[in-house]
């Protein structure tokens, strides 16, 4: 049995080193050209060829997605694009279109060809179907329930990969119309408008018949697989998959670590415990910006798990700095700010190092760069100076303690 890979987003290059220096063993990026998240910075070829020496060096794969649900004119140069990224180096393509797969063979590409989860796989006769046409693993459809995903990859002739946190879409593996009928922006094609995030009132005849005080709203909370991780392994799953594309540079961090710490003490003792699962949860709703939940790994989902209320109404700015340099003589590190903090918090250092998980100190002393003493760093992308008893690295993160009382 493989170690199951752990597979994280990024919009461009900063966030793709970051998720491989925090744990990623592999990322997933979209290039300038066919792409489902053309908000996303995305990638140039240079950024490819570079991404890729990166992640080789630190044994890590890139991913690149080639998604789009393709028109006939998307075609025109995309047998160039793919020989691009085929020299590059890049490890795999994840696709929706088997007229991409076919041409990928038929060129005699080196790189996998991933199907995405946008075809909805959702059975082991699709797998290998899949399997007979090329396709070197399938992303499954996220509508599965936990004993389905089983049944399905002891069947299954191909690796299957699976998505175990981030945003969920209100319609089957993200076929939507909604934002092409309400802004003509394409879901299908990398313009998603996130229309079933909005939230709607409901009229009959101009007369106001739902909840004033509650709009509708058609959105899902956020997936968080924790407790189904030990399965999946179980499983021989081959890859579990982190959504977000355009999360943070904190967001990215903090999951990624979370889930590689999760991943790997698993394989250690062989399963784990409530009280360990609670605390990697906890580690989770550091990140979160929305209500989460197991998705359909339960079975179908009933009302619990809709999104009710203000989305992103959980957001906080525990983010509050990078940390540039450190001097070991003077204990003093030299830091970018983020988000507000003042002299007296107590901040914690979030780190690839894992020496350093749940280390804390209180803030003590601080200076701009005129050395001027401060009370409150406020001032974003400000530059200045504190004091803090750990050695911390260049790409560390400080963040605030909300719970001081937490373990």
């Amino acid at each position: 049995m493989n170690k199951i890979e752990l597979l994280a987003p990024a919009k461009d290059l900063f966030k793709a080193k970051i998720a491989i220096r925090y744990g990623a063993d592999a990322v997933y990026v979209g290039g300038k050209k066919y792409s489902l998240r053309y908000r996303a910075s995305n990638f140039s070829l240079d950024d490819l060829r570079e991404l890729v020496s990166f992640a080789h060096h630190h044994q890590s794969k890139v991913y690149v997605t080639v998604n789009i649900v393709f028109h006939d004119a998307d075609f025109l140069g995309l047998r160039e694009y793919l020989k691009e990224l085929d020299d590059l180096g890049v490890d795999a393509i994840i696709i929706e279109s088997l007229a991409v797969l076919a041409l990928v063979k038929k060129m005699g590409l080196k790189m996998e060809c991933h199907i995405s989860t946008q075809l909805s796989t959702l059975n082991s006769l699709a797998v290998n179907l899949l399997a007979d046409w090329g396709a070197d693993r399938v992303v499954l459809a996220r509508e599965l329930t936990i004993e389905e995903i089983e049944d399905i990859n002891r069947q299954a002739n191909l690796p299957l990969e699976v998505f175990i946190h981030g945003g969920m879409c209100s319609n089957y593996s993200g076929r939507c119309t909604l934002s092409n009928r309400m802004t003509r922006r394409d879901a299908n094609r990398g313009g998603c408008a996130q229309s079933c995030r909005w939230k709607y009132h409901i009229y009959e005849n101009d007369k106001l018949i739902s909840d004033e005080a509650c709009p509708l709203s058609l959105s899902s909370k956020d997936l968080r697989a924790t407790s189904y991780i030990a399965k999946l392994i179980k499983a021989d799953v081959a890859s579990l998959k982190i959504e977000g594309r355009m999360k943070s540079d904190y967001y990215i961090a903090q999951v990624v670590k979370t889930y590689r710490l999760l991943i790997d003490e698993i394989y250690a003792n062989g399963d784990i415990d409530a009280k360990r699962l609670a605390y990697y949860d906890q580690e989770l709703s550091k990140a979160e910006n929305r209500p989460s939940d197991d998705g359909f790994f339960g079975g179908n989902p009933d009302d619990s798990k809709h999104l009710y209320g203000i989305n992103g109404a959980g957001v906080t700015h525990d983010f509050v700095a990078y940390v540039l340099a450190y001097d070991q003589e003077h204990k003093s590190a030299k830091i970018e700010v983020r988000n507000k903090f003042n002299q007296g918090d107590i901040l914690e250092i979030l780190s690839p190092d894992k020496t350093k998980d749940n280390c804390r100190f209180k803030v003590m002393a601080m200076f701009n760069e005129e050395y001027d003493a401060l009370e409150t760093a406020n001032q974003p992308m400000q530059i200045i100076f504190l004091s803090c008893p750990y050695v911390l690295s260049e790409g560390d993160m400080l963040r605030k303690v909300r719970d001081l009382n937490a373990d």
